[in-house]
C-alpha cells in the first residue's frame, strides 16, 4: 500500500475551517491559533493509530477481522512505519546516553521499540591527518585489526558517527560521511558483527542484578535502566556513541501554516517560508483534521454550535467516535 500525502494539505484544511466558520459569522481564527489547534489535532490522530492497531490485532486474534481489501492492519501499520526511525543515541557521560530528542537525533521519541548495542570495541585511537570522507591514522593497523565494511566509527571528540565503506590500507579507512575535520580527534571503532539487544530493567532491580554472579550483565547480555530521559547501560564498557542504537516511533512534526502579510493586513499562504511544515498524516485524515480543529475553534471562540458541528461530523465519518 502506498501512503498518499497531499501537497499543502495544511492550506486546504485551513481554508475548509475558515469557510465553515465564516459561513455562519462565527469569527476569525488567527494563524497562531490555527497552528496550535492543528498540532493538537494531528497528535490526537497519531495517538489513535496505536489504539486502533491494537483493536485490529485483537480482532484478528478472535478471527473477526477482514482480509484482502478489508484488511485494516496493513494501512495502519504502514502509516505508523512512516514515523519509525533508527538512530545512534548521544552519549551524556560515562555509560549514560540521552533519549532521542530534537537536539540529539533530530526527533523526539514517542515510543521506544528496542535498544541494540554493539559492545565489542575493535580499536581506540587518534586521527593524524585530514582527508575528506576518510579516517587516517598513521600509527594504526586497520587490516590486521580485522576492521571490515559496516563497522561503526565514532569521532570521540565530536560524538559524530559514520560507517566504514572500505579498508583502504592499514592506516586509512573510507567512510560514508566526513566526520574528521581536524587532525588529532579521538576515535573508536565498534564491530558490526556483534549486535545484541539490550534488556530494559526497572531502576529498583539494577543493583540486585549487578551484585549477582548469575545475573550480572555482560557484553552478550547488556541491560539498561531509564530515568527521565537518561539511559544507563551495563556493563559500563558500553560508553561511546556508536555503540547504542535505538529504534523508535518519533513524534510527528508540528504543522505550521506560514504566510506573508499584505498591506491590508490579510495573511496569504506562503509555503516558501523556512519554518513551513505540512501535516504528516495521510491525506485520508483531512476530514478528521478539519472536524477536530473546528472543535478547538468552537471552544476558543465560545461557540457551542461549532463544537457540536465538529463532533457531529466526526461521529458521521467515524461511528466509533466518542466525545472526550
Amino acid at each position: 500500500m502506498y501512503i498518499c500525502k497531499k501537497d499543502q494539505m495544511i492550506n486546504s484544511v485551513r481554508n475548509a475551517v475558515l469557510s465553515i466558520l465564516n459561513k455562519n459569522n462565527y469569527g476569525y481564527i488567527s494563524p497562531s491559533d490555527f497552528n496550535l489547534f492543528a498540532t493538537n489535532s494531528q497528535m490526537e490522530i497519531y495517538e489513535d493509530y496505536f489504539s486502533n492497531y491494537n483493536k485490529v490485532i485483537n480482532a484478528e486474534n478472535v478471527r473477526s477481522s477482514g482480509t484482502d481489501y478489508a484488511d485494516m492492519e496493513q494501512p495502519i501499520a504502514e502509516t505508523l512505519e512512516s514515523f519509525l526511525r533508527t538512530d545512534y543515541l548521544s552519549k551524556i557521560s560515562g555509560n549514560t546516553f540521552s533519549m532521542p530528542s530534537a537536539t540529539t537525533t533530530g526527533y523526539s521519541a514517542y515510543m521506544l521499540l528496542d535498544i541494540k548495542c554493539k559492545p565489542v570495541t575493535i580499536k581506540i585511537g587518534t586521527s593524524t591527518a585530514v582527508v575528506s570522507g576518510q579516517l587516517v591514522d598513521s600509527t594504526a593497523s586497520f587490516l590486521s585489526d580485522g576492521i571490515v565494511p559496516g563497522d561503526v566509527v565514532t569521532n570521540l571528540t565530536t560524538n559524530v558517527t559514520s560507517i566504514v565503506v572500505s579498508v583502504v590500507s592499514n592506516t586509512v579507512l573510507l567512510l560514508d560521511s566526513n566526520i574528521f575535520l581536524v587532525a588529532g580527534n579521538g576515535y573508536g571503532i565498534f564491530s558490526s558483527s556483534t549486535i545484541v539487544e539490550s534488556e530494559k530493567v526497572i531502576n529498583s532491580k539494577t543493583t540486585l542484578l549487578l551484585n549477582s554472579n548469575l545475573t550480572n550483565p555482560t557484553i552478550e547480555f547488556p541491560i539498561y535502566s531509564l530515568q527521565g530521559t537518561v539511559l544507563t547501560f551495563f556493563p559500563t564498557s558500553i560508553s561511546n556513541k556508536g555503540q547504542v542504537q535505538a529504534t523508535y516511533f518519533r513524534y510527528p512534526k508540528a504543522p505550521k501554516w506560514t504566510y506573508i502579510t499584505l498591506s491590508g493586513g490579510e495573511p496569504i499562504f506562503d509555503q516558501s517560508q523556512s519554518d513551513y511544515q505540512d501535516f504528516e498524516v495521510p491525506i485520508e485524515e483531512e476530514y478528521k483534521l478539519v472536524t477536530k480543529i473546528l472543535q478547538y475553534c468552537g471552544i476558543s471562540i465560545r461557540e457551542t454550535e461549532v463544537v457540536q458541528f465538529g463532533m457531529a461530523q466526526e461521529q458521521q465519518q467515524d461511528p466509533t467516535f466518542r466525545p472526550q
